[in-house]
């Protein structure tokens, strides 16, 4: 699979502050890369340094298997890093217009652009009439105009109310659906969930974790078990060497297990030892509860 992006060990200081701390990875073509983490994790101040609008201290990275000085791949590159910003007083056709001149594109993407996000009936209205989430379609189809290889976002749908995050998530979709790799920073756990493929968890600048969002939270999971008598079945469930941890919660018992362990199997055994269950239900961790179990275990500095 193609390279679109190489960092190594890069790093960034602002005096003090140390925001970036020696990340490394790698955007293949064709997924959807989430930068996931708090607020001052170090996000925003990476996405500057690969758009080569914020100098980095140290380290390297490279567009297109550095095939590509900087300059000539960020042609290649639709971003969005800041608030959308465009003249109130021009229409949406007027204002990607301006934008078609800057980047030198065929006047004829407009209209394409517009209607893949949705704005094409508002494609003669004011952008001072838009509301923020048709602010930031029309700065996705701004970025999309010169038909970009990656489309970089930085926290995509903040301020927006449910149905903007809902339309901002289903353009995503519908653009990744072309092959078109996309970047976008975000601190909302369920964001990345629900439209990356990959994610890269950064926590004051350092990586955590990178890889697909599958392998994060396909872990061994845990069961929800219950029994007419929770307490003898505590006490048969600790002789089973796969199982790890119990706790009770709601009446039911979380089992933890610390190595692969099917719920048939798990039945069968708790059934040998005359217990009939009531109730069991085998659990993945979901994305959310990998990330603060990640970064309560990782030492604060």
């Amino acid at each position: 699979m193609e390279t679109i992006l190489t960092i190594n060990n890069l790093d960034k200081r602002f005096g003090k502050v140390h925001a970036v701390k020696n990340a490394s990875f790698e955007i293949k073509k064709g997924n959807v890369y989430g930068i996931l983490g708090p607020n001052g994790s170090g996000k925003s101040t990476t996405l500057g340094i690969i758009l080569n609008v914020v100098n980095k201290t140290s380290g390297e990275y490279s567009w297109f298997g550095g095939k590509l000085e900087t300059h000539e791949a960020l042609k290649k590159v639709g971003a969005i890093i800041e608030r959308p910003n465009f003249y109130p007083y021009m229409t949406a056709y007027e204002n990607l217009k301006l934008v078609c001149k800057i980047k030198g594109t065929n006047y004829s993407k407009i209209d394409e652009k517009l209607d893949l996000v949705g704005l094409l009936e508002r494609k003669d209205s004011k952008f001072r009439t838009f509301s923020l989430g048709m602010k930031q379609r029309l700065a996705i189809a701004s970025a999309l105009l010169n038909d970009p290889e990656i489309l970089i976002l930085d926290e995509p749908t903040n301020g927006l109310d449910p149905q903007g995050i809902r339309q901002i998530r289903d353009i995503i979709r519908h653009i990744a659906s072309f092959g078109t790799t996309i970047l976008l920073a975000s601190h909302l756990l369920d964001e990345v969930e629900k439209v990356c493929s990959h994610v890269v968890v950064l926590r004051k600048g350092e990586i955590l974790y990178t890889g697909s969002v599958n392998g994060m939270i396909s872990n061994e999971g845990f069961f929800e078990l219950l029994a007419d008598n929770n307490e003898q079945l505590k006490t048969v469930l600790s002789q089973h060497p796969a199982i790890d941890k119990i706790e009770e919660s709601e009446g039911k018992l979380m089992v933890y297990i610390s190595q692969p362990l099917e719920a048939g199997e798990l039945n069968r055994f708790l059934f040998d030892k005359g217990i009939c269950l009531n109730h069991l239900v085998k659990r993945k961790y979901s994305l959310e509860e990998q990330f603060l179990q990640l970064t309560s275990n990782y030492p604060s500095n």
